[in-house]
């Protein structure tokens, strides 16, 4: 059978790590989990509350392509607590996660063969949904100087898109409202189509994330329940367009997905109410931050920038590796710790780093830093 050239992406490193560290612990190793970006917490206890008593009264068959309305309406809401943004909730669509979202958001604005600036390090997924779709990643190489993050003289050249993340992954870190504004400038004094990855707002532990709609209306901001609302396997995020957009994303995801999964729709309505346990959780990952900013640089990794949010620390290992994902599977096979090569987001200069989540429990934490520093000292 033949295949596509489309086809031929990249594998997403961070799942072969996952992968290695389930095998581990099939032969009975206790392995200490710093290379995965999702909460050791399960879904608010209100949203799974919600969802036994739907599953008890409802058929959770197809809902319309956009979403319930009334979750579409409770993100809007969200929105005016979070930013003062007043949102029309007919410019929401929720999807089925992210992922989803990116699909979306990719298809109806680009055609076949146009070119898709982003930040490396970045998120791994973006390049190979770009490839995918028959579409071109531009990387930005971004300094440590500027937190990983672009600026607007980066912008290349015959760019027809611009994906900006704030909270980034795996940095961290984000953009001050001048600094997105300037991005956003930008790309539009140029024609060129702004999505805005906020999919790490809420985890935030000084100052809070700024949204792109904060600035303009005529972006592509895209966001999810799987981190800050700690609902990664139900597979429900979310899209804010232009109202102009909305009809040409609707039929696609009629067509693409249907709709996304009631029953997650139903958690993540419940969900929005949880805000105290959701606080909580982001306690524990700011309390988490402390420890890896503490802990990292004693083990011996002190080439690391303090993240103003998300859950992850990414750390310049150039003077301990010039491969990464080898020196990833030494930490795992002689520490027990799974943390994620640098590979995964940044294929140019990502041998030289690694990414360290910090989103499970703080115990775990404490005894993966400890590993961490045993194995340090014993490598000499």
């Amino acid at each position: 059978m033949r295949t596509s050239s489309r086809g031929m992406v990249d594998p997403f490193i961070v799942m072969d790590v996952m992968e290695a560290a389930r095998a581990a612990e099939a032969a009975g190793r206790h392995i200490i989990h710093m290379e995965i970006g999702q909460p050791s917490t399960p879904a608010p206890a209100g949203a799974r509350a919600a969802l036994a008593a739907a599953m008890e009264t409802e058929a959770l068959g197809y809902t319309v392509a956009l979403g319930l309305p009334a979750l579409r309406q409770g993100i809007a809401d969200l929105y005016r607590r979070w930013y003062g943004v007043e949102l029309d909730p007919g410019r929401v669509i929720v999807t089925a996660g992210s992922s989803a979202a990116f699909l979306l958001a990719f298809t109806a604005l680009f055609d076949a063969g146009e070119r898709v600036a982003l930040g490396e390090p970045g998120y791994p997924s973006y390049r190979q949904i770009l490839k995918a779709l028959s579409l071109t990643p531009v990387g930005i190489p971004t300094r440590a100087g500027d937190r990983h993050q672009p600026r607007p003289d980066d912008i290349p050249a015959g760019v027809q898109g611009l994906i900006v993340a704030s909270p980034a992954n795996p940095s961290g870190t984000m953009l001050d409202r001048p600094a997105l504004a300037a991005l956003i400038g930008a790309a539009a004094a140029r024609g060129i189509a702004f999505v805005s990855d906020e999919i790490y707002h809420g985890l935030h532990y000084e100052r809070r994330a700024v949204s792109a709609l904060e600035i303009s209306d005529d972006v592509c901001v895209i966001n999810s329940f799987s981190k800050y609302f700690s609902m990664t396997g139900w597979r429900v995020g979310w899209m804010v367009v232009p109202e102009s957009h909305v009809r040409t994303v609707e039929r696609l995801a009629q067509n693409m997905f249907i709709c996304p999964p009631h029953a997650s729709q139903v958690a993540a309505l419940a969900a929005l109410g949880c805000i105290d346990e959701l606080e909580a959780h982001r306690a524990v990952y700011a309390e988490n931050r402390r420890l890896m900013l503490d802990g990292l640089p004693k083990a011996g990794f002190a080439r690391i920038d303090p993240p103003d949010g998300a859950f992850y620390i990414y750390a310049d290992v150039s003077d301990l590796t010039c491969d990464s994902r080898a020196f990833a599977a030494e930490i795992l096979d002689k520490a027990g710790v799974a943390v994620t090569p640098g590979l995964d987001f940044d294929p140019h200069r990502g041998a030289g780093t690694l990414r360290f989540s910090y989103a499970r429990s703080t115990a775990d934490i404490r005894e993966g830093l400890a590993r961490l520093h045993d194995f340090m000292n014993a490598r000499g």
